[in-house]
């Protein structure tokens, strides 16, 4: 089992909650995009809500990434832990995709 399975981080009250509400209009987004396509709405209205759905996942993926570079990194390089530099350039790799 590899070793960064299991990583964890403790997030405070307000930013557990900032997140989840953005999940949670996230998947109501996309419930709306489902219900247009089940009332078999126009195909440029469905595509402009995909759009809008692709960026609220890329606000929610720049507020995580904000908390990440604020706190695991910035600790883990004062404590001389130089991976956390490897493992960010690696998860902007893939979010750049």
């Amino acid at each position: 089992m590899c070793e960064d399975c299991h990583k964890t981080r403790e997030r405070s009250e307000e930013e557990y909650k900032r997140l989840i509400n953005r999940l949670n209009r996230i998947e109501g987004q996309v419930r709306g995009i489902r219900g247009m396509l089940e009332k078999d709405a126009y195909c440029i209205d469905i595509l402009a809500q995909t759009a809008a759905v692709g960026a609220a996942l890329n606000a929610f993926s720049r507020e995580l990434l904000s908390q990440h570079l604020r706190t695991c990194v910035a600790e883990g390089l004062r404590h001389g832990d130089d991976s956390k530099v490897d493992e960010l350039t690696a998860a902007l790799q893939k979010l750049l995709k």
